[in-house]
């Protein structure tokens, strides 16, 4: 029987790509320096350089400044970002009420995220969904990074559950999908940040809301 749900929190829970397109297209507008470049220009290439979020902001600003030739230092751009990140969340569709329909349905509740704590922290609390979970783990602040086993079986200690009696959700074929699943959970795979890429799972979803329904039934 299903008791708990842990999640991912990029590409799952926030919806990071929208995210990310709002805080830059605010940062530009706020930078005059950055204006001297195009704006699109601008935008476009940040969002390459990040790539998808697995390439830290300090290297994505260095580049920008040096290939851009900005009259500002990538410090204050990243600190910026730090700083203005959480401003600018944005959840997938249904992120609140689905939220609701697993704590109704008595679910345990928990995220597994890599990162920095202070980051992602601030992205839990700009969704406005920190005090939705009983565990919330950070790959910095354990000093694990999934796809660790150990912080799957981590996660499953806080929250009191044997791997047979979660399932975890999240966009990563290997880091979420296969790993979550060779600790002995049940995975769902969330197709709508995944790109074109294929996944062996148990299941799959495109929209949060489905998540409750798999539980329910």
């Amino acid at each position: 029987m299903i008791k708990g749900v842990l999640f991912d929190l990029d590409g799952t829970l926030l919806d990071r790509d929208t995210s990310l397109l709002r805080f830059t297209e605010d940062q530009y507008e706020r930078f005059p320096e950055l204006q001297r470049v195009d704006r699109d220009q601008y935008i476009r290439r940040f969002v390459e350089l990040d790539a998808r979020g697995y390439v830290w902001k300090d290297k994505v600003y260095e580049q920008l400044v040096r290939e851009m030739d900005l009259e500002l230092s990538w410090e204050r751009l990243l600190e910026d970002y730090i700083a203005g990140f959480r401003l600018h969340c944005i959840g997938y569709p249904h992120l609140r009420e689905m939220l609701t329909a697993l704590k109704r349905q008595g679910m345990k509740l928990g995220i597994i995220s890599n990162g920095f704590g202070e980051f992602q922290w601030g992205s839990i609390q700009g969704l406005g969904i920190g005090d939705d979970f009983d565990a919330i783990l950070i790959s910095e602040l354990e000093g694990l990074r999934k796809p660790d086993p150990a912080i799957f079986r981590r996660a499953l200690d806080r929250l009191e559950l044997q791997p047979e009696e979660a399932v975890f959700i999240g966009d990563h074929p290997v880091n979420d999908v296969e790993a979550s699943r060779k600790v002995g959970m049940k995975a769902v795979w969330m197709k709508a940040a995944a790109g074109d890429t294929s996944c062996e799972t148990d299941y799959s979803i495109n929209d949060l809301m489905e998540l409750a329904d798999i539980l329910s039934s």
